[in-house]
């Protein structure tokens, strides 16, 4: 066993496979044995694939940035060939996929050991990780609260050590969130910067983008850079980038114009604990060079955009229902669905291609609005989160199926995220810094966005805050259980 690994970050756990310290056997006996201790407690991996990283080994890794570090990859949207994506839902349990995706082939070339999937709400569409199908995932700094979603299961075996990186996706929020509430640095780059394909063009209408969530800036940037670029036959495409992500992290940026806003642009509520973790982050940016100015707003229709982003979803995982239930053969594939979510998908079916295309070109404008705010601002600064972790079912999905139960549901899910959804909307990048504890020891997050394009600034913001205010120290209290 490895005595050091849930404290390396996989970019050290793969210098020491590649100085031959260590070997990628030996990194993956660990993490299964570390799974085999915490695993039970926190309910992070829904499906493991432990055959598969083995048989991965045997058949020799290529020679990456990575090599014989593992990851688990999100139980939704990113297929990875013999592994199962059930999307958390019960009509689609058993599907395996036959082939990688494009991400997934870069994740291999890079020399990552691919170990499973990792829990996840329903079709993702909630910010609680807590699917009836595999049950609720814990925070590993207080299993009574939830790691928030929709990449909760990665978050929480990030967290937990179980694995140095996991890989996420954030259509909403669901990799900063997630971030947010666990200590971790979560990264979503700008629309396209990582590729989806072959099969999936765009995930709902452009604001899925998937990446990952890391200990270190420094494991993002790098992993990042072995991963962008486009498919082949994308529909659009990121501005190029000039440098590696992993040397604009090791770079300070000059002096930057930081907008920050402590309010949420719906006027729902902000825990006092997470606005003060943004003014002190403020002062920290200022000693270091940076001019932060308080705003009220940053010139968006955050109402016009929660009422958009509810139909692009639903329309989109309506598509998936009915295509499922008609290979299966069931007259009604909706009612296999979670309460909340079959009231959802019910709605989505009932949309107009004109309700759709409103909704498209509402993103179209925020997009537009977010360009006019970077035009006089470098960086926007917000809250990673309107609360602090919630305790585990206060955001269930499971307490019904009319209208009402799903306005109360969504209602819910906004006021507890209302910062991040406008970098889905408008494809520009952002990220989740760790920035301390609240009295209660949970983590909170601060929140950062950019222009469209601007990863790379973004990636130099962080590692000069990571090196200013490490986090690296601070871990949850896990007491380990030998294994059976």
């Amino acid at each position: 066993m490895i005595s050091e690994y849930d404290t390396l970050d996989a970019t050290a756990l793969a210098a020491l496979v590649r100085s031959g310290e260590v070997t990628s056997q030996e990194v993956l006996a660990t993490a299964l044995d570390r799974i085999a201790r915490l695993e039970p407690q926190i309910n992070a991996i829904v499906h493991p694939h432990f055959d598969l990283a083995q048989a991965d080994i045997v058949r020799g890794l290529p020679d990456g940035p990575f090599t014989g570090v593992p990851m688990l990859v999100k139980n939704t949207g990113i297929a990875v060939a013999g592994m199962e994506m059930s999307t958390g839902c019960r009509l689609f349990q058993g599907m395996t996929d036959a082939a990688d995706c494009t991400l997934v082939a870069r994740y291999r070339k890079a020399g990552v050991v691919l170990m499973g999937k990792s829990n996840t709400p329903e079709f993702a569409l909630s910010f609680a990780t807590e699917p009836a199908t595999s049950g609720p995932t814990c925070n590993p700094w207080n299993k009574d609260h939830g790691p928030g979603g929709s990449s909760g299961g990665s978050a929480a075996a990030v967290a937990a050590g179980l694995v140095p990186f996991a890989n996420s996706s954030d259509g909403a929020g669901s990799t900063r969130l997630p971030a947010s509430h666990t200590g971790l640095f979560g990264f979503k780059p700008s629309r396209m910067r990582n590729p989806l394909g072959p099969v999936v063009v765009e995930g709902i209408a452009g604001m899925s983008t998937p990446h990952a969530l890391t200990r270190s800036v420094r494991d993002s940037a790098a992993l990042l850079d072995a991963t962008a670029g486009g498919d082949v036959g994308d529909p659009s495409a990121c501005p190029p980038v000039h440098d590696s992500f992993a040397t604009s992290a090791a770079r300070d940026p000059g002096p930057l114009r930081i907008g920050m806003t402590l309010d949420s642009p719906l006027g729902t509520p902000v825990d006092p604990q997470v606005r003060a973790a943004c003014v002190a982050t403020a002062r920290l940016l200022e000693s270091l060079g940076h001019h932060v100015e308080e705003i009220t707003d940053a010139g968006y229709d955050a109402h016009a955009l929660k009422t958009a982003w509810r139909v692009i979803p639903g329309v989109n995982v309506a598509s998936a229902v009915t295509a499922r239930g008609a290979m299966l053969g069931l007259a009604d594939p909706v009612a296999e669905l979670e309460p909340v979510n079959r009231a959802w998908i019910r709605e989505g079916m009932g949309l107009s291609g004109m309700d759709y295309l409103a909704a498209v070109n509402l993103l179209h404008r925020t997009a537009r609005d977010m360009g006019r705010f970077f035009a006089g601002y470098d960086i926007l600064l917000t809250p990673g989160s309107g609360e602090l972790p919630p305790r585990i079912g206060e955001m269930s999905s499971a307490t019904g199926d009319s209208p009402a139960d799903l306005d109360a549901f969504y209602d819910r899910f906004w006021q507890h995220s209302p910062f991040t959804c406008v970098f889905n909307s408008s494809g520009c990048p952002a990220m989740n810094l760790p920035f301390g504890l609240s009295v209660e020891g949970l983590p909170i997050g601060v929140h950062f966005g950019a222009g469209y394009g601007q990863d790379a600034l973004l990636f130099s913001l962080a590692g000069q805050i990571e090196r200013a205010a490490p986090w690296a120290h601070r871990r949850p209290n896990l007491t380990e259980k030998s294994p059976a």
